[in-house]
């Protein structure tokens, strides 16, 4: 999964870019409201952790402009406690709100619940035949034994099971699973999807040429 941080304390930008990348995620940051703007307008995130006081453009008008063209899940990070602000932030089209100071585990399960929600998946286990996933603890099981994923073959096999029963196109698991600063070898896809029919089954993953890859509904 893909992330945006959109974050003007260099401190909690570092931070946040660190603790989401140990837990698997594709991290691309931003201290800038306007450069962040742009970054959520020209790729496709899962979520965007989003600051409200912002250099230049704040994170109303953020959300403002973003709203119209993106519905990408906004989780807003302020230091603005007062109710009227948490009010007007979900009513600008943010998904959730956090105040500042938070504490990492709660911000994690917020934004695990917000890409959930979006992909219509209220559950936080998806169960595929006899291999189950654990999107809390990011744990794979095949038959009730562990399988020991690398990050980027947990981050794909998380992907296509929130939208399992649809075809995904290459560029769009490029977009999902890849940062701003990966430089990825064109083969990198395939190579992943042949390593995880290895530990999963030959099966699990099917390939539909021409068009991506699905895990069958």
């Amino acid at each position: 999964m893909r992330i945006l941080v959109v974050e003007d304390d260099p401190l909690t930008l570092d931070f946040l870019g660190k603790a989401l990348g140990n837990q698997g995620y594709s991290v691309d940051t931003s201290a800038e409201g306007e450069d962040g703007l742009f970054k959520a307008q020209s790729w496709e995130y899962d979520a965007i952790v989003l600051d409200v006081l912002l250099p230049g453009l704040d994170g109303w008008e953020f959300l403002k402009r973003l709203r119209q063209t993106k519905k990408t899940p906004v989780l807003m990070l302020t230091s603005c406690k007062a109710t009227p602000d948490r009010v007007r932030g979900l009513n600008s089209g943010a998904d959730d709100y956090l105040v500042k100071p938070f504490e990492p585990p709660e911000l994690l399960a917020r934004l695990r619940a917000l890409i959930r929600r979006t992909t219509a998946h209220a559950h936080s286990r998806i169960e595929i035949g006899r291999i189950a996933i654990d999107l809390t603890a990011r744990i794979v099981t095949r038959s009730g034994v562990p399988v020991a994923l690398s990050p980027r073959e947990y981050a794909m096999v998380e992907y296509l099971a929130l939208h399992r029963g649809e075809i995904v196109q290459r560029s769009t698991l490029y977009d999902h699973l890849f940062d701003e600063n990966d430089d990825t070898l064109s083969n990198v896809i395939d190579v992943n999807v042949a390593r995880i029919r290895k530990k999963l089954g030959k099966d699990f993953i099917v390939t539909h040429h021409g068009h991506g890859y699905t895990i069958e509904a």
